[in-house]
């Protein structure tokens, strides 16, 4: 059967990037018969600009429609000033939310070609390989009651909920520790249960459902511990699995460690791996348009695609190792290039990846 896929370039760079890993699936369709057909949509600040919604119902009913998801970046200093219920981030959390997108995996690997570009020493970083699985539907991104209220003082405050399930934390452990038992079969539990009752349970929790995968070594740890652990030794690490918020800042810490948040790609499955593919960086509207982004991350995004949701292994292997292989040509963007390297433009980088798989 044919799988469907929902292209959503979105904002800034996302119409650029995407356009390269659009040259890859048309390069697997072509030449190694990779059966999928695409469909595009806006989402984010274009769509607003577009319709007045960042997510249409044209585009939340090809999304359900869709076996997977490819995204570029959503938002822009042009709708900061949109009220935050029509801002561009609302219709990413839109389809995370709609289409119940619970498990985002942020692998942070660090690429050996470019070990110099990481600011930490190389023997710190060199070898790393990291999954991040972070819960993305419930905790304060999405709990209620939240706003901005008058007390009775006349004194502005604003209010968010953590609130999580132990369904909710059961599952997003599952997953965790599934995808630690194909590769080291460590599992890392970040929480604050010494401060916060929300995960006190999810601590609780993730020790039951580690009874379900013996297999598997549970390990806890304080958010703020873990924020320096992956500073200070981050190869220590295997799977980490956290909740929305400290998810959030933890890969982004992670993926500095591999020299630029270009090079890392996401995925955020539901319970039947369907997912959205995107990669970890946003919409850098200071340089969209200049044909200058790392289309990497977004490339290795299908790649992730292939692996989780279309069930094409080779396939995603073929790109790694044309991602490598550009690599080892010293081919770099702007945000990647150093002395003795040749730099590229967005485009030409896609091209290059694309020749490499043939």
């Amino acid at each position: 059967m044919v799988k469907k896929i929902l292209v959503l370039p979105g904002d800034g760079i996302g119409q650029e990037i995407v356009a390269e890993a659009v040259k890859v699936i048309d390069c697997l369709q072509a030449d190694f018969g990779l059966d999928v057909e695409m469909e595009h949509a806006l989402v984010g600040g274009t769509a607003y600009d577009d319709s007045g919604s960042p997510l249409p119902q044209s585009t939340l009913d090809l999304a359900r429609a869709a076996d997977a998801l490819l995204l570029g970046a959503v938002g822009g200093y042009k709708w900061e000033s949109l009220d935050i219920a029509v801002r561009p981030e609302k219709g990413l959390l839109g389809l995370r939310a709609e289409l119940e997108l619970f498990a985002n995996l942020r692998p942070a690997i660090l690429y050996p070609q470019l070990a110099d570009a990481s600011t930490l020493r190389s023997e710190v970083v060199s070898g790393l390989d990291i999954m991040i699985v972070r819960e993305l539907t419930g905790g304060i991104y999405f709990g209620q009651p939240r706003g901005v209220r008058t007390l009775d003082n006349g004194e502005k405050q604003g209010y968010n909920t953590l609130v999580y399930s132990e369904s909710e934390i059961r599952r997003i452990g599952k997953v965790a520790f599934d995808i630690a038992a194909k590769r080291d079969s460590r599992v890392c539990s970040v929480d604050k249960a010494n401060v916060l009752e929300c995960t006190e349970l999810w601590r609780e929790v993730m020790t039951e459902e580690a009874k379900a995968h013996p297999d598997i070594e549970l390990s806890h740890m304080y958010v703020d511990n873990a924020a320096m652990q992956l500073v200070r030794a981050p190869k220590q690490f295997d799977v980490m699995v956290t909740t929305n918020m400290f998810g959030d800042i933890l890969s982004d810490c992670a993926a500095m460690l591999t020299g630029s948040i270009g090079m890392l790609p996401s995925a955020s499955l539901d319970a039947n791996s369907k997912g959205m593919y995107e990669p970890i960086h946003g919409s850098a509207p200071d340089i969209a348009g200049q044909n200058i982004a790392n289309p990497l991350a977004t490339i290795l995004s299908v790649a992730m695609m292939l692996r989780y949701t279309l069930d094409e292994p080779a396939m995603a292997e073929r790109i790694e190792k044309a991602v490598n292989s550009v690599l080892d040509q010293k081919l770099r963007t702007a945000d990647i290039h150093s002395e003795g390297c040749r730099k590229v433009s967005t485009s030409e980088m896609g091209d290059a990846v694309v020749a490499a798989m043939r």
